[in-house]
């Protein structure tokens, strides 16, 4: 099971919220390294030492380029839910069934998880 993380998930760990960092460390305990991808990082970076914590965070999640594929498959997903955020598309094809996705968008990533036939958790930050 890995978890995927979406811009609420990256966000609870700027604002030091202690669930999200013990759900971080407990996945690298289980030799689990998270996952999101560039989009969602660019929904949240503004820089600066104010981001100090999200930039430790991001030493230990794998941080996967939004390129043509993922783009593509994306755009596909979109179509077949209904939807038109490409990042959440992005976030939910990240994922394998049985996997944790944490965001703070549950309503759209259910109707994307739904629509990909992918079987994952969807949990709140």
């Amino acid at each position: 099971m890995s978890l995927v993380l979406d811009s609420g998930a990256l966000v609870a760990l700027e604002r030091n919220e202690r669930q999200m960092w013990v759900r971080l460390k407990a996945a690298h305990l289980d030799g689990d390294l998270p996952v999101t991808h560039a989009g969602v990082l660019g929904q949240v970076w503004r820089g600066g030492p104010r981001q100090a914590r999200l930039s430790q965070a991001l030493g230990g999640i794998d941080v996967r380029a939004l390129d043509e594929p993922l783009g593509r498959a994306a755009g596909e997903l979109l179509a077949a839910a209904g939807l038109a955020d490409a990042i959440d598309a992005g976030v939910v094809l990240l994922a394998r069934d049985g996997d944790e996705i944490v965001t703070a968008d549950l309503e759209d990533l259910e109707q994307l998880a739904a629509a990909s036939g992918r079987h994952v958790e969807l949990i709140h930050p």
